[in-house]
């Protein structure tokens, strides 16, 4: 009950901030007989959306497309998709990179490895399973 009356109160703070947002541009293509369809948004503080797809060619929906925002720094905030057979694929400044690798493999490591490698290899060729 209290995380819902502080969740209420937050919400209505970040209500009593936001001011109507003008639409620009908006334009909408139903799915035709081969399900093409696009949406188009535009708004007048400056929010961008641009979707276009069809079917897929197992019968779901294949989609890309792009928004964009300006945030407070003055910069435009971008992200650019693809969704499709292979899942939803996001390309943008805004998403995090995993870190670079902390430090060299040891040579020791390496040697390890090649080591394995070679002995699966030695063993594929005479014969021998991985169970053994």
């Amino acid at each position: 009950m209290k995380l819902t009356l502080v969740v209420a109160v937050l919400v209505a703070g970040a209500l009593a901030d936001m001011k109507p947002v003008g639409i620009v541009h908006i334009e909408q293509h139903h799915p035709d007989a081969n399900g093409a369809h696009s949406f188009d948004f535009e708004a007048e503080n400056g929010i961008k959306m641009h979707v276009s797809g069809n079917l897929g060619e197992n019968g779901g929906e294949n989609s890309i497309g792009h928004w964009s925002y300006p945030l407070e720094d003055g910069s435009i905030a971008f992200l650019k998709f693809v969704a499709d057979e292979n899942g939803y694929q996001p390309e943008s400044d805004l998403l995090p990179v995993a870190p670079e690798f902390p430090h060299p493999i040891p040579q020791f490591v390496l040697d390890q490895i090649a080591f394995a490698e070679a002995e699966r290899e030695r063993k594929a060729r005479e014969g021998h399973t991985s169970a053994e």
